[in-house]
């Protein structure tokens, strides 16, 4: 396969999150200026930090000068998933040789769901490799792109921000439905609805992110193991 060819494949299957990708980035944009920062800030962050909603939440942790210690929390409270959803991705991206730092940097929730079906990669391993990095370099384009536009715009006209910050959760939404819709298998996605009802009414919405974290990956331990022992 041509390098041409590899890239437009990445292109066209990234096109789904680009539409995100670059609505959220604009609504990332406009919520730093609405908070006093500069469109360089903004683009800095979507280049540097790139994860999100955790963004989202930087945005409320700069204008409000939160300590780093408290800041440090709040990331891994925003973002312990990604370390149940890396796990899965450590076979892929083993080999990737000098794509698998920025690999490991780009993998958000969109790109993990774009590359974690290998049936699209192509055949050959240098090849393989290229897609992988372009998919994830497309993704985080978009998000720079969406965020650069937002800040000029928020430079230029005046808007309102309340709200904005629920286009993540209205994204993580939509990734979920499309997942269940998708997949023929439920119950890693029953499992995790059912954990985070329990949590939220036991622990607080404050802190039942971290306890059903735990609860998941203690629920798909056991789940995994009772099906291997039934396989074999």
């Amino acid at each position: 396969m041509r390098a041409n060819s590899i890239v437009k494949k990445a292109f066209v299957k990234s096109l789904p999150v680009m539409a995100a990708y670059v609505i959220l980035g604009m609504g990332f944009g406009i919520l730093m200026n609405d908070r006093g920062y500069g469109p360089l800030w903004s683009i800095a962050c979507s280049v540097f930090i790139f994860a999100g909603s955790m963004q989202y939440v930087t945005a409320e942790l700069l204008a409000t000068a939160a300590s780093p210690f408290y800041a440090a929390i709040m990331t891994l409270m925003v973002n312990a998933r990604h370390l149940f959803y890396g796990i899965s991705m450590i076979g892929k991206y083993r080999d990737r040789g000098a794509f698998k730092p920025y690999l490991i940097f780009g993998l958000t929730d969109e790109t993990y769901s774009l590359l974690c079906d290998d049936r699209d990669y192509p055949a050959k391993k240098e090849e393989a490799d290229l897609y992988c990095f372009l998919v994830t370099l497309f993704d985080h384009s978009y998000w720079v792109l969406g965020t650069a536009l937002g800040a000029i715009l928020g430079t230029l006209l005046y808007f309102d921000s309340t709200g904005i910050d629920f286009s993540m959760t209205a994204l993580f939404v939509t990734v979920f439905v499309e997942q269940w819709l998708t997949s023929k298998e439920q119950r890693s996605a029953l499992i995790g609805v059912g954990a985070s009802v329990v949590c939220l009414l036991v622990f607080g919405e404050s802190v039942f992110l971290i306890p059903t974290m735990l609860l998941i990956t203690l629920l798909l331990s056991l789940s995994y193991k009772k099906r291997g022992e039934a396989n074999v």
